[in-house]
């Protein structure tokens, strides 16, 4: 089953199948479906085809997914990056933006990977 563009795994509970959309989380897809009046413990194989609708409807109609929210978020950076902002330059030397610490953490982000300090010992080969 497709809603939004998404493949929605067939075998689990709805309300933690809609969370696959991008842009819809837990408490979001439980939201949803209380506005549409589905039970939230059925599976989502068993869906009528009318139920299907109506969350699609209530998601197209009212939120943000998938690509609209993607190119929304992504012009939201290329804003912050041609004001020059903090946050900008954070963004455009791939470094993290809310405050966190680069000495010790982030180092796959910035490309420096260290491999782990052996005992100092070599290692004698036998003969």
């Amino acid at each position: 089953m497709r809603i939004s563009g998404t493949n929605i795994p067939d075998e689990k509970r709805i309300d933690f199948s809609l969370a696959y959309i991008y842009g819809v989380g837990r408490s979001l897809a439980k939201d949803i479906l209380a506005e549409v009046k589905i039970d939230p413990a059925k599976r989502a194989k068993t869906l009528t085809l009318e139920e299907i609708n109506k969350i699609q409807a209530y998601i197209e109609k009212k939120l943000k997914v998938e690509g609209e929210l993607r190119q929304q978020i992504r012009q939201n950076i290329a804003r912050l990056k041609d004001i020059k902002a903090y946050r900008g330059t954070r963004h455009q030397r791939r470094l993290p933006t809310r405050g966190q610490r680069t000495k010790t953490n982030s180092r796959t982000v910035r490309g420096n990977v260290r491999k782990t300090a052996g005992s100092g010992k070599r290692k004698v080969d036998l003969k």
